[in-house]
């Protein structure tokens, strides 16, 4: 089955294909059964693989298809790495991918007032994309070079910028102020830009990132003459002996990648407007496919990153920092999307946190269970946008467990899972990496203990307000409605998930098996191992402790806030309202980003356009030499009068000038 593991790729281009040539032909009843079927068989393929290479005990495969370019010495393959961290991508981006995909038949459907189903009008295109998508992250996983792995990198941007601007159409949208009562002057929240600009935002967002990956790529190709993982990787440690600054260079400058991907300070800015996008397409983003790239790029690169701790380090510092900055900010976020999508840029902080203090495994673990628990709650709160024609805003709900039974217990499933409740899937993945944390730098670990308290709070803000409590919009409460089958078959599927993945990585202390250690073990062949310093299982089964008891405390903490006292959190936003405005305006980087970068790229855009382009260029190298020619020949045209004297006169005139030339010689 390995060997066949370029179905995964093209099966879901085989749906691409047939969506965008057939979709609109064939309906989509047609479309809603072939897009999730062909990610669904290549699920299947990729657990075939799976077995296939736990049977061989993990060892790489190679599966050379053709030739790509060879320029001198230069030569790309195209060649795909079957080794277990690229299976349990697939298996992570396909299997959670298809759930979506049954989801999005369904939520891209739309009901009316009276209840007829209308299907958007967009319907092939979409999945169209949805099946490019996965596609795009398959070719960036399964590359066994940087190049391919590039080609796949910018793939999922383009798809993400088309995804994320599906519904280019539809205008900005004002968000009302946030009311603090007793007359206090209401906090003003910026405007949520259009789904064309946010895939704009995010497209060029990312680019900036991509030409650090790019730079890093041609260095690696100047270092090892190669870009094939195996060579360069055999290769590390004797480069790094004999040029010391190199390694740690190449390094920098793939985390600026990402940096861009993964939504990392400071350029995680494109990651929250993402939610302009339909849901599905938050949910695949932020779960399985576009964020986990710049995590997977760094396990991959165990070997280079394993010889440039300091880099590391500030990796992890920077991933840490940036977990804490975004759950501030998800604190008081009214946008039930946008509550997870920095959570999203939180945890995605926690798994640089860990890869950065080279705990690989850890920050896979972590990816993993993530996966599950992100993409049912993105899914949950798509459920409740489709319940409550597209609101999403949670000061307009309240009391939904009562109207939506099956998304609520879901949403709080994966509520659990987020907050790190102990015995759930993120709880286990949390503190592996918390642990790893402690050993490198017990600051590291102190800010993501902090972090975790917001989480806990900020995750159960959202299900007490949106679920609990009286409802705040009867009109929207009153037609509120479970989602369908498709809807809820996804849902219950990612809680299961969400409550079994931390099966996956058991804390060795206990005398359990950890599951992805020993699968992940030959993608850690050449790296460097430097020396280790273990916890004692006392200190490791305290720290474990401290983890669920901030969880819990934090969960009890915004129960009190919200449904104990509602009252509570608006005294204490009119207290701090300087800080809260600061917090609900996502501390105006945006709007300093504009300032700094934005207006003045696009007054020199203006000016180049104006000074360069239209008076140098246009009227005078383009409009002025046509001028010039056009007048030298319409002089010259004036010799072609038709009388026929005037020709012999010139004739003759050429004649003797010729003959008195040889003369006079």
């Amino acid at each position: 089955m390995t060997q066949l593991i370029w179905l995964t790729i093209a099966l879901p281009l085989f749906g691409l294909l047939f969506n965008g040539i057939f979709g609109r032909r064939v309906g989509p009843r047609v479309v809603s059964y072939v897009a999730p079927a062909m990610v669904g068989l290549a699920f299947l393929v990729g657990l075939g693989a799976l077995f296939e290479s736990l049977g061989r005990g993990g060892e790489p495969v190679t599966v050379s298809l053709w030739q790509w370019a060879t320029i001198g010495s230069f030569s790309v393959p195209i060649n795909l790495l079957a080794d277990p961290l690229s299976i349990l991508m697939v298996l992570v981006v396909t299997g959670v991918g298809f759930l979506i995909h049954v989801y999005a038949t369904e939520y891209m459907v739309h009901k009316d007032d009276h209840g007829h189903a209308h299907p958007d009008r967009d319907f092939a295109r979409f999945f169209t994309f949805l099946n490019l998508f996965i596609a795009s992250m398959l070719v960036l996983v399964l590359g066994d070079n940087y190049l391919l792995m590039y080609v796949g990198w910018e793939l999922v941007g383009v798809s993400s910028y088309l995804l994320i601007g599906f519904w280019f159409d539809r205008p900005a949208q004002e968000q009302p102020p946030i009311d603090l009562g007793e007359g206090a002057q209401p906090v003003k929240l910026t405007p949520l830009l259009s789904p064309a600009a946010s895939g704009m935002k995010a497209f060029i967002v990312n680019r900036i990132g991509d030409v650090g990956f790019a730079l890093g790529v041609f260095l690696i190709w100047s270092t090892f003459g190669t870009l094939q993982f195996h060579e360069i990787f055999a290769n590390a440690e004797a480069v790094s002996e004999a040029m010391p600054t190199v390694i740690p260079w190449i390094c920098g400058l793939l985390f600026i990648g990402a940096m861009g991907k993964s939504a990392q300070l400071p350029l995680y800015v494109w990651l929250p407007d993402a939610m302009a996008g339909p849901t599905p397409v938050s949910a695949l983003i932020h779960a399985a496919t576009m964020v986990t790239a710049g995590i997977y790029m760094i396990v991959r690169s165990n070997a280079l990153y394993s010889l440039a701790p300091g880099v590391g380090l500030t990796i992890a510092f920077i991933g840490m920092l940036t977990a804490l900055f975004a759950a501030t900010i998800a604190l008081v976020q009214v946008d039930l999307k946008r509550i997870l999508a920095y959570s999203t840029i939180s945890q995605l902080g926690y798994m640089f946190s860990a890869v950065g203090v080279g705990a690989y495994t850890a920050g896979m673990f972590h990816l993993t269970t993530h996966a599950f628990f992100k993409a049912l709650l993105f899914l949950g709160a798509g459920s409740v946008m489709h319940a409550l024609h597209d609101v999403i805003d949670i000061r307009r709900m309240g009391g939904l467990k009562d109207k939506m039974k099956i998304t609520w217990l879901t949403f709080w499933v994966g509520s659990l899972a987020l907050a790190g409740f102990p015995l759930m899937s993120g709880f286990f993945s949390k503190d592996e990496i918390l642990a790893k944390d402690f050993e490198a730098s017990p600051l590291l670990w102190f800010l993501g203990i902090v972090t975790a308290a917001l989480t806990a709070f900020y995750t159960f803000r959202a299900v007490f307000v949106a679920f609990h409590g009286q409802p705040r919009d009867k009109h929207l409460y009153d037609h509120a409605h479970e989602s369908g089958r498709p809807i809820s078959f996804a849902l219950s599927s990612l809680a299961v998930l969400a409550v079994l993945g931390g099966l996956l990585g058991l804390p060795t202390w206990l005398g359990l098996p950890h599951a992805l250690d020993g699968m992940l073990e030959p993608v850690y062949e050449y790296m460097h191992h430097a020396e280790e310093h273990h916890l004692s299982v006392a200190l490791e089964a305290g720290l474990m402790a401290t983890s669920g008891i901030i969880a819990i405390l934090g969960i009890a903490l915004a129960y009190y806030f919200y449904v104990v006292n509602p009252a509570l959190p608006q005294q204490l936003a009119r207290r701090v309202r300087g800080l809260f405005s600061f917090l609900a305006n996502k501390y105006w980087v945006d709007e300093l980003y504009d300032a700094v970068f934005v207006q003045p790229g696009l007054k020199l855009a203006d000016t180049l356009a104006q000074g360069v382009d239209k008076l140098f260029i246009d009227n005078v190298l383009v409009d002025g030499l046509a001028r010039g020619i056009g007048q030298i020949g319409g002089g010259l045209s004036k010799l072609q009068d038709g009388y026929v004297t005037n020709y012999v006169l010139a004739t003759f005139i050429g004649v003797l000038v010729i003959v008195s030339y040889f003369f006079l010689r």
